[in-house]
């Protein structure tokens, strides 16, 4: 970082001791700490291709724009390959799956396995239990490092999904919210890829070996991540906003259920999502499958235009710490409206 400060020092002891990985650096958007994440991965295995997962979303990291259709690898919609060859940089499967999985890796290609803990940007997808215990096990049993993306599951709780289950991944990245609004990310290493990184970064001389920029790191974004930290990401935080997510969730499913509908809500901690289908999505072709652009759209101008400003991507309902009980209220109010309308009873 071009500025040390004290609150760097702080900062990293607060995220090993909150995620369990002992090195980390600053980033400036969690697209640039995957980015720099997938590198090193490169670096230390000397292998090319990362392995996504359909549907993801890991920021705008090029070698992840991709999307399944008809089980073959092909450029996510909207996406030009440009510079891109991703038969040569990345390989994509179905989450939940185990098999393509380990068929994936025994080709002994893949550096990294890029992967959020639960999939949350298709509609929410629930992990298979057992899922994430294997994943582990094949990635080391062929060379292949882990990163988890906790950008979006830090809705989790203050360690996210890997600190409530106990994951033990290469590397984790967070971004978005831990600078308040302020650009930032974090993402830390194992000691033994540190270790790693630090010998073949040694030499004379001043360069950033493509990590970061002038302004990654800076006193600002530490201060304003410390503040996140110590004042807003704590467990009482979460238990509070917990208890609206939930009050949240359980009156969307009496809503649906009123009003005969083939639908479904999940809750990921601070999250809460409602998908057309009757039961949860298995991987990201499934929720790709029961999305419904008329309906999405309908519902968020509906809501806009009586005061409720959604996450304008599909139904995300994203409980913060500034989310009241009546702001609670009103919402479903809106939408209890909303749903009697849209299926005229």
């Amino acid at each position: 970082m071009m500025l040390p400060s004290e609150d760097a020092v702080y900062l990293g002891k607060e995220l090993a001791g909150r995620f369990g990985l002992p090195t980390w650096q600053f980033a400036t958007s969690a697209t640039d700490a995957n980015r720099f994440a997938i590198r090193i991965a490169r670096m230390v295995t000397g292998r090319n291709k990362i392995l996504v997962f359909n549907g993801k979303y890991h920021g705008s990291v090029d070698e992840t724009q991709v999307e399944l259709d008809s089980g073959n690898m092909v450029p996510q919609h909207g996406i030009h390959p440009n510079a891109t060859n991703f038969p040569e940089t990345t390989v994509c499967i179905e989450f939940n799956d185990l098999g393509a999985l380990e068929s994936a890796l025994k080709a002994g290609d893949v550096a990294c396995i890029l992967a959020e803990p639960v999939m949350t940007n298709i509609g929410m997808v629930p992990v298979d239990e057992g899922f994430h215990d294997e994943m582990r096990k094949l990635s080391k049993k062929y060379g292949t490092l882990l990163v988890i993306d906790e950008t979006h599951t830090i809705c989790f709780g203050p360690s996210g999904y890997t600190g409530l289950h106990g994951l033990e991944p290469d590397f984790l990245v967070v971004g978005k919210v831990l600078a308040g609004g302020i650009p930032s990310a974090v993402y830390g290493m194992t000691s033994e890829i540190a270790t790693q990184l630090e010998e073949m970064t040694a030499g004379p001389g001043i360069n950033h070996y493509g990590f970061g920029g002038t302004l990654t790191g800076n006193a600002l974004t530490a201060r304003a991540i410390r503040a996140t930290l110590e004042n807003v990401a704590t467990q009482e935080t979460y238990d509070r906003i917990f208890l609206l997510a939930e009050r949240l969730r359980s009156e969307i499913s009496k809503v649906i259920e009123h009003n005969n509908l083939p639908w479904h809500v999940l809750r990921f901690g601070a999250r809460v999502e409602y998908l057309y289908r009757p039961e949860p999505p298995k991987n990201g072709s499934e929720a790709a499958a029961a999305r419904d652009d008329f309906i999405e759209e309908f519902i968020h101008l509906y809501a806009l235009n009586r005061g409720v400003l959604l996450t304008p991507f599909h139904n995300m309902a994203l409980v913060s710490p500034a989310t009241s009980t009546k702001d609670i209220d009103y919402y479903l109010e809106v939408f209890s409206e909303c749903i009697e309308e849209l299926t005229g009873q």
